[in-house]
């Protein structure tokens, strides 16, 4: 069983999902999706949200990537709803992994932005209410609102039933982008299979690096919640020091290594331009 995600913390359970309690610490158990397990040849072609993200992601001299969520809504949105409609009649099952992979880390960052943009302005993805069940009845995270090969998806069933689970890969946390100030990386190019391994790795160096991914202070560790909200799919907590040093540079590496992990936070501010 994963731990709680982010999204349920907020806004609750699925109702594809269990609670129970282990150390006094919720839990979430979730049903993977194993219909959308690849398992043939195919691909698909992402250039349509490759143009969208080259235009409308800012990196900034820090390192940091964010969205003109204004210029995108006046003249990209059209371009991104027509991109989500093509996602959504492919058929990621018959798909190599790899090119599975970067379909459905691309479909969850290409309708987070589509959520958001309908809404926009707004000042973080938490404000927006699309209900869908869940403790608090509200969030734009377990709504069913996608349908792929005759499955209606949300947000969440497809970062915690598909991605997850079938690709049991810890790196696509630093693909998955939830248009908050803490998340990692919204990229300037799609995934596709001949980069995403490329592409996560640079987001990973990218992240690590960045003050709101990992910082030390005092030689105390702070870092991100998704490093404590996904100790597991990192190795355990035990192995977090670990994973940073994989990516974090000569002088922060050194730094990590002699501090103590202190504590986990995270800001959910729009990654805006302004």
């Amino acid at each position: 069983m994963s731990q709680l995600t982010r999204r349920q913390l907020l806004c609750g359970a699925t109702a594809t999902a269990a609670f129970v309690a282990i150390g006094g610490q919720p839990v979430l158990a979730a049903t993977p999706l194993r219909q959308f397990k690849p398992g043939g040849s195919g691909g698909f072609d992402h250039a349509a949200f490759d143009a969208l993200v080259q235009t409308y992601v800012k990196p900034d001299a820090q390192g940091y990537n964010r969205v003109d969520y204004r210029a995108l809504k006046a003249r990209g949105q059209g371009e991104l709803k027509a991109y989500v409609a093509t996602l959504e009649n492919a058929r990621p099952s018959s798909m190599s992994a790899a090119e599975a992979q970067a379909y459905w880390i691309n479909f969850y960052n290409a309708k987070t932005l589509d959520v958001v943009l309908d809404r926009y302005p707004v000042t973080s993805i938490k404000k927006i209410n699309l209900g869908g069940g869940g403790l608090f009845g509200s969030g734009p995270w377990s709504k069913k609102l996608m349908t792929v090969e005759g499955a209606d998806l949300s947000l969440d069933d497809i970062e915690h039933r598909i991605v997850r689970p079938l690709f049991n890969d810890p790196m696509s946390h630093y693909g998955l982008n939830c248009a908050s100030y803490s998340c990692p990386n919204l990229v300037t190019r799609a995934y596709t299979s001949a980069n995403i391994r490329q592409l996560l790795n640079q987001s990973a160096v990218d992240y690590v690096n960045h003050p709101r991914g990992v910082s030390v202070q005092a030689r105390r560790i702070v870092a991100s919640k998704i490093y404590s909200w996904y100790a597991g799919d990192f190795g355990g907590r035990r192995r977090l020091k670990t994973h940073w040093g994989q990516f974090a540079g000569p002088d922060h590496g050194a730094a990590i290594s002699a501090a103590s992990i202190g504590r986990f936070v995270y800001d959910w501010k729009l990654n805006d331009v302004s």
